[in-house]
């Protein structure tokens, strides 16, 4: 049974039992401050769980990519040392809200897997909570009774709080579960030790494939519990050992979810799987690893130095690592699984599909980076491996190499035991820790329970009618950071305020209380499905009607940036072509940044052939035609462009101004006319693939001209005023050239002089000819004069020291011919370069350095015979 065909008749079977089959959420998380990842098929139905969205659909099944790669889910490490363990992979799920319970959870569960899957029912085994004293808990006889309907009593296994108590998170709901494993182990092993010893023990062919979680609790901030209103089913099930179980192999990796990709890896790496453990191991990192890349890039998240950009940009660099160790590749290869990746997945994740140009490019660029960092790490762990005494390396210069340059702790173990050094793994341990624990002390946050005032399942959002209103206060908490300190999270029955997101940053404003006092609104951001507002303080009476009122002037400049957003997309479109997609935004009072896929620089013709079609678009002053509340088809056909990564409901808002159409919850100029002027500030690169345009309109392009014309008044002025400014900085650039070249020939008539000085002061030591001299040059005119003399004079050692502004610098030139591990440049000028309080290095014929102490340099040519004595 193919995998494709097993992930559908998971679907079709819960489809005939009344379920709505729904799309996975992207893997990248909006609107969720507690997890940076969809790690689990929950995820995007928390707020009925929570009870913060009014239930559409009881009834729920569905395909959920799932990434775990941080926090309490962390398999990372494992990835790849054993079978069944991976960063992505896919969780089948069904869930009931508020509708059925445990008994159809579990008498469908075993349906479907002993009917339909056909799978032996003595190679299954199911766990039933046995209780905790410590939450006053006790044994779940109702699921324990209705196992016994489907399976032997000696098949049900009593699970612990850790295995079979399933919680969201610290707070939130929770609830017992029940997990079924299989064992596909020999008859001859089953014989040996029965498979009921070995539920949970990590054995690679006896696992969990289904959990049933029983959500009936909320866990309070007080570690208390509480009974749920209603109760839920949550279910998840690994597609992938579900796989293994139904296509007869022992291992994930031996199903055709991942064949074809280790098959082209033995192809690219010119390897073979099942042959060495090494190479297994590697084999299995990357294709598990290039699966949790590509979607993430093609969810909209790419590799970075921060948050989750960096999870990926990790994940990617442990499988470069092992390709690079392990299949000696020193060339970009894993970007080339793309394409086979797509023909597994497209259909089904179609994102992956539509991206597949961006999600190959930026692979193969974070390769290339990555590699050069790996040729530089090599370089400075050799430097640390000279300086090492008694053939240890400490783990704080370990921790360097991988803190600073991104230089994996394994990796230099690896190269430190080849050259029979040691490395202190609990120095670097201890380094790792601390690092750990400065992040987690500024990011702190304390938070307590939810103060519920009104029961309230859904807030209202009012803002795109008007910027003030009477609301209620509903609930608040108190949450305290070690940067924002105590603060106060409110939320209302209904609110003028737009909530951070879709690039827009939240509004501000302030709270009008009756008796005058008045409490600023300092951000607003979107937690799940709540509306929530952050204040410093908690208005006294909270349960009068308060005033809440939007700051005008910033959300007017906020808008006016949106709006300027969906017409810079047009124009991008219609000047680049239809090939580039937002990729990202920022729209703020001040300013707006849109970044977009393009694969080469915008040329500044065609930049100003971009401002110059959206300021004609805001020229014709073109009315906010607005839909809300439509179903997404309706929009789609329409034209409405919907933008990657974004989870959209069957109902949604369509902005148009005139031919632009987009999907959007932002806030925007009634008429585009009201944005006055549009000003592109700067165009770089954001990411492999990725282009940045960042710009300004409204009040800022005001400020923006009026500083211009102050600098133009300015340098008028320094030009004496010069009717024609432009003619006469041309005529100082044409002087300066001028001078440049007289200079460049004086230093080169000074070199050539200084040369035939220096040839006069060569100094025969043991067949080398040495030169040592303090010169006054630059660096350039330095290793010109260096080459000059080495190739007038054979086997030659010559060092070179100059004070340069007040730094030191050395330069060694050696004769190819003569260079050995002793006579190696490289080598000596780090040796040297101590005594000018620096450091340096290069190739065995020629290398530099530079330090911080010119009195040095005297001391360090005298220490240079010393080579070759």
């Amino acid at each position: 049974m193919t995998s494709q065909k097993i992930r559908q008749q998971f679907l079709d079977f819960f489809k005939n039992k009344q379920h709505k089959i729904v799309a996975s959420a992207p893997l990248v998380l909006k609107n969720d401050p507690t997890l940076m990842f969809n790690n689990a098929g929950m995820v995007q139905f928390k707020e009925y769980f929570l009870g913060q969205k009014a239930i559409k659909d009881k009834r729920i099944a569905d395909t959920q990519k799932c990434l775990r790669v941080s926090g309490k889910h962390n398999d990372l490490e494992e990835v790849g040392i054993d079978t069944y363990h991976h960063t992505l992979f896919e969780m089948l799920g069904n869930w009931s809200f508020g509708d059925y319970f445990k008994e159809e959870a579990i008498a469908w569960a075993w349906e479907l897997l002993t009917e339909v899957y056909k799978i032996d029912k003595n190679n299954l085994y199911v766990t039933v909570f046995e209780g905790d004293k410590e939450d006053n808990l006790d044994f779940d006889q109702e699921a324990y009774d209705f196992w016994k309907k489907h399976i032997s009593e000696d098949r049900i296994i009593n699970g612990n709080k850790k295995d079979n108590f399933w919680e969201m998170g610290a707070q939130g709901p929770c609830g017992p579960c029940s997990e079924i494993h299989v064992d596909l182990r020999s008859e001859e092993e089953k014989i040996k030790i029965p498979g009921k010893d070995l539920i949970n023990k990590d054995h690679p062919q006896v696992v969990e494939i289904w959990n049933l979680v029983f959500m009936q609790y909320n866990r309070k901030a007080n570690g208390s519990l509480e009974d749920l209103s209603a109760k839920h089913i949550d279910t998840g099930m690994g597609f992938e050992r579900l796989c293994m179980a139904l296509q007869g192999v022992t291992s994930n990796y031996d199903t055709d979810v991942f064949t074809p990709l280790i098959r082209e890896v033995e192809t690219i790496t010119n390897s073979s799987y099942g042959k060495n453990n090494e190479t297994d191991v590697a084999i299995r990192v990357i294709v598990d690893h290039v699966r949790a890349v590509a979607f993430s890039i093609a969810d909209g998240q790419l590799p970075s130095n921060t948050g989750a950009g960096y999870v990926i940009r990790r994940i990617l660099r442990r499988a470069i690592r092992y390709g690079f160790t392990f299949l000696n590749q020193k060339e970009a290869f894993i970007y080339k699984l793309t394409k086979t990746l797509v023909k597994q997945m497209g259909d089904v994740f179609p994102e992956l599909k539509n991206q597949e140009t961006l999600v190959e490019t930026v692979i193969k660029e974070e390769e290339n980076s990555f590699l050069r960092t790996l040729d530089q790490g090599l370089l400075l762990l050799d430097i640390i491996i000279e300086n090492a005494e008694n053939k240890h390396i400490s783990g704080s210069k370990a921790f360097e190499l991988y803190d600073t340059y991104g230089f994996p702790f394994d990796l230099t173990q690896l190269i430190a035991k080849e050259k029979g050094y040691t490395v202190n793994e609990q120095g670097f341990t201890d380094e790792m820790k601390k690092q750990k624990d400065r992040s987690k002390a500024a990011s702190a946050v304390e938070t307590s329970d939810w103060t519920i005032l009104i029961e309230d399942d859904e807030e209202e959002f009012i803002g795109y009618d008007t910027l003030s209103a009477n609301v209620k206060l509903t609930r608040y908490r108190k949450v305290t950071t070690k940067k924002d300190g105590e603060m106060y999270q409110l939320v209302f029955n209904m609110t003028p305020f737009y909530p951070e997101g879709g690039g827009q940053v939240g509004d501000k404003g302030h709270i009008e209380m009756s008796n005058g006092d008045i409490i600023y609104i300092l951000d607003t951001k979107k937690e799940n499905n709540l509306i929530v507002h952050y204040t410093k303080n908690l208005p006294k009476n909270t349960s009068e009607v308060l005033n809440v009122v939007v700051n005008e002037e910033q959300r007017k400049l906020s808008a006016s940036n949106h709006t300027a957003t969906h017409l810079l997309h047009q124009a991008l479109r219609k000047v680049l072509g239809d090939h580039v997609e937002q990729k990202g935004s920022l729209v703020k009072p001040k300013s707006l940044r849109f970044d977009f896929s393009h694969f080469s620089k915008v040329e500044p013709e065609q930049l100003q052939e971009i401002e110059d079609f959206v300021n004609a678009r805001i020229r014709e002053n073109l009315p906010l035609i607005e839909k809300r509340n439509i179903p997404i088809q309706e929009a789609l056909n329409e034209g409405a462009m919907a933008l990657f990564g974004e989870k959209y409901g069957d109902s949604v808002r369509a902005i148009r101004f005139g031919k632009s159409i987009e999907l959007c919850g932002g806030t925007h100029v009634s008429h585009t006319g009201e944005i006055w002027h549009f000003k592109i500030i700067s165009e770089s690169a954001s990411a492999a693939g990725i282009r940045r345009i960042e710009a300004i309109t409204n009040t800022a392009v005001g400020y923006y001209f009026e500083n211009i014309d102050k600098d133009y008044q300015a340098i008028k002025q320094t030009l004496k005023n010069s009717k024609n400014p432009v003619k006469a900085i041309e005529q100082l650039q044409q002087e300066n050239n001028n001078l440049k070249k007289q200079i460049e020939q004086l230093l080169k008539d000074k070199a050539s002089n200084l040369k035939n000085e220096l040839k006069h002061k060569v100094e025969e030591i043991n067949g080398i000819n040495f030169i040592s001299a303090e010169i006054n040059l630059d660096a350039n005119s330095i290793k010109d004069l260096a080459f000059q003399l080495g190739g007038e004079i054979d086997n030659l050692f010559f060092i070179a020291g100059s004070n340069n502004g007040g730094k030191a610098i050395l330069t060694i030139y050696i004769s190819k011919n003569i260079t050995n591990d002793k006579l190696h440049a490289g080598t000596i000028v780090r040796e040297l370069g101590k005594l000018i309080q620096g450091g340096g290095g290069g190739q065995p014929f020629f290398a530099t350095a530079g330090g911080k102490n010119p009195n040095g340099i005297k001391e360090a040519l005298t220490k240079a015979k010393e080579f070759i004595v």
